[in-house]
């Protein structure tokens, strides 16, 4: 089959053989056969051109389809970094938490968990050394190391003095009297372990020989009536068991080194009583908590027994505290529920409306809804840049802790003024501080991947911007969480030891009674002096003074 070319080659040939056998001039004749050369050329040119068009065409396509490959193949490569980043920050954030350090500081000199093995050696180093110049010394005066001062032992730890005389007071070289001149005085500090003793009662019986009536003095009430236990010794029992957190059976081990018997049964019984005797004080603690107009709010598992199923279960011990800001005593309750759902809160708050300080939990979401006020934790926010910066050196979340340092600079300013001088130093200093630091962290939203940890940490600062920046309009409210979390965390550490509670009433027991000895040390009691005379007060204490025995601090004392 003939080409258009093709045809239009025979075309012209025919055309030319005609023209000849007509005799026409050559002049003539020249000039068609020029023409048909020209049509030719032109007819060759036409498809030289539509042949490279076509490749040109197919080239386009090749060119199409490579850029769409290599825009999918970057697609893949950035939701594979942005997730290699994700799983980098998890990994850092599970690894600083297990083997590094805890404080979120950015300085390097951060303390070690375990840094007292590293004293311990340091000081045996020490020593070995000491031992191997004694040796090389022979006999030579060993030259003194300098050493850094220590703090002086206690005031009002008691004294128990050893005065050392010399062997003669004749002079051993002239045989004179000596003369005292000064004192050289040294303290030791001593400790003396759990010391039990007992308490022997004597009652004498008189009786009247006129009316035979037996008079003797009345047995005192007690937290445990004709029980063996005084109040120092169940004082001391709550104290190991919910400060110390020592298991019963170590309680009990302790005794047995002093032949005295602790069986389990007998100092469970008597924990349990102390827990409802302690009770109502816990319950008005509690009603005075909700009277205060800002409160924190946090939550940590704990494992309960499950004796249905042979094994445990989870169950939670929420942390109320009041504001530090406030006026009046510090307090803590600790309120223990079989579950973290959102009604547990609701429950204990009931009516309470104020500022509630919380993380970013959804079972806090429903208190917002009914008035209750929102706070937001910066330290919470602190904490999710100092992950992405521990685990990548990441310079927005450098630049993002820097400018939060800045605003913990302004509350350490004020820490020591009154609501006055820190709502100033809010308004002048903070709340600038703070319109920067959004519009920084906006325009810094729009420069980094989605999904990235970077993306993730200024998204959670701009949900959660209007209750991160309610404290600065106030000189009463705290900037962060983070005197729940201290005062939460002893029992956080504390439960490794107790591991689970036996039950969810044993779990409210030590919760109520927790939280007593919490608050004492709030408000700079001794807990366990503060517990022993409570336990003296209690039974013969109307309910009307029940005020007088709650662990606050004595005006004046």
């Amino acid at each position: 089959m003939l080409t258009d070319g093709e045809r239009v080659n025979i075309n012209a040939m025919d055309l030319l053989a005609k023209l000849t056998r007509l005799d026409l001039a050559p002049a003539l004749l020249d000039d068609v056969r020029a023409l048909l050369a020209r049509v030719e050329l032109a007819d060759q040119n036409a498809q030289l051109v539509a042949v490279m068009e076509g490749m040109l065409q197919n080239k386009e396509s090749i060119i199409e389809a490579k850029e769409s490959l290599i825009a999918v193949k970057e697609s893949i490569i950035k939701t594979a970094d942005i997730k290699i980043a994700a799983l980098t920050l998890e990994l850092a954030h599970h690894r600083r938490i297990r083997f590094a350090y805890k404080s979120e500081a950015l300085s390097i000199d951060q303390r070690d968990l375990f840094e007292e093995t590293w004293d311990i050696d340091l000081a045996a180093m020490e020593a070995e050394l000491d031992a191997q110049g004694d040796a090389l010394a022979q006999g030579k005066p060993k030259a003194k190391r300098p050493r850094a001062g220590r703090q002086p032992l206690p005031a009002h730890l008691v004294r128990i003095e050893h005065r050392h005389e010399p062997d003669s007071c004749q002079c051993g070289q002239c045989g004179s009297t000596l003369i005292q001149i000064g004192e050289d005085i040294s303290e030791q500090l001593d400790v003396e372990p759990a010391r039990f003793f007992v308490h022997r009662h004597i009652r004498p019986q008189y009786a009247c020989r006129a009316c035979a009536t037996v008079t003797a003095a009345p047995v005192p009430p007690a937290i445990i009536d004709g029980g063996m236990a005084s109040s120092g010794l169940l004082a001391w029992l709550a104290i190991s068991k919910f400060v110390d957190h020592l298991p019963l059976y170590r309680i009990g081990q302790i005794g047995a080194r002093q032949d005295v018997p602790l069986p389990i049964s007998t100092t469970a019984d008597w924990l349990g009583k102390i827990g409802v005797a302690l009770q109502p004080l816990a319950d008005r603690m509690s009603t005075l908590l909700r009277l205060r107009p800002a409160l924190h709010a946090d939550e940590t598992p704990v494992r309960q027994l499950d004796p249905g199923k042979g094994k445990t279960k989870r169950a939670y011990l929420w942390a109320y505290r009041s504001n530090s800001l406030d006026e009046g005593p510090l307090i803590v309750v600790f309120d223990y529920q079989g579950g973290r759902g959102g009604v547990h809160a609701q429950t204990f708050l009931g009516d309470w409306r104020g500022h509630l300080m919380v993380d970013d939990y959804s079972g806090y979401k429903s208190l917002f809804v009914g008035g209750v006020t929102e706070l937001a934790c910066l330290a919470h926010l602190r904490r999710k840049f100092f992950d992405l910066h521990a685990a990548n050196g990441s310079p927005i979340a450098a630049q993002a802790l820097r400018r939060i340092a800045q605003l913990y600079v302004i509350e350490q300013q004020a820490r020591d003024g009154d609501a006055v001088e820190r709502l100033r130093l809010r308004q002048e200093l903070a709340k600038p501080l703070l319109t920067q630091c959004h519009d920084w962290l906006i325009t810094t939203r729009c420069t980094v991947a989605d999904g990235s940890g970077t993306a993730k940490a200024i998204d959670h600062a701009l949900k959660r911007w209007p209750a991160l920046i309610r404290y600065a309009d106030s000189g009463t409210l705290p900037i962060d969480n983070n005197p729940v979390e201290n005062a939460i965390r002893p029992i956080a550490i504390g439960k490794k030891n107790w591991l689970f509670a036996g039950s969810e009433r044993a779990g409210r027991r030590a919760a109520a009674i927790q939280s007593l000895l919490a608050t004492a040390k709030l408000n700079g009691l001794e807990p366990l002096r503060w517990l022993t005379e409570t336990l003296e007060k209690l039974p013969t204490c109307p309910n009307s003074q029940i005020d007088s025995l709650l662990p606050f601090a004595k005006p004046g004392k």
